[in-house]
């Protein structure tokens, strides 16, 4: 199943960052921001930290205080085949894969997982399109 992405901001409360960084000219670092400055629960996922600023940065998804609503993978996609059999063990419902981060082995392991998941979609111009509709 493949959702609005506007869908999925408007629905979702906790974000999980896999590949979050401390690099802010990174995707990892920027998605990870725009999603905590936008209000959302977002969570740093990364082995490499301790934390990201002043948020705590946890080595994986079964390390993390609550299940998420939403994995972005912001990894090569061989990693986020990784994830999705972690998201599928810990019942997470959608894995939002943005540009170079997907493969189709990764969407097949979604949809023989029963996830939901977003591919290819930048997750930066959709929580900007989200806020300049809302206004």
């Amino acid at each position: 199943m493949n959702p609005d992405p506007r869908d999925i901001l408007i629905k979702s409360r906790a974000f999980a960052v896999v590949g979050a960084t401390r690099n802010k000219d990174k995707y990892g670092y920027q998605i990870f921001r725009i999603l905590a400055d936008s209000g959302y629960k977002a969570y740093a996922v990364n082995p490499n930290y301790d934390s990201i600023e002043e948020s705590p940065c946890f080595p994986s998804l079964a390390d993390l205080p609550e299940k998420p609503d939403v994995v972005v993978t912001v990894v090569p996609p061989h990693v986020t085949e990784k994830i999705i059999d972690e998201a599928a063990r810990l019942g997470v419902p959608v894995v939002w894969m943005p540009p170079g981060s997907a493969s189709e082995t990764a969407i097949r392991k979604c949809e023989d997982c029963r996830l939901s998941h977003v591919d290819e979609a930048c997750v930066i111009l959709a929580v900007k399109s989200l806020r300049w509709n809302s206004a």
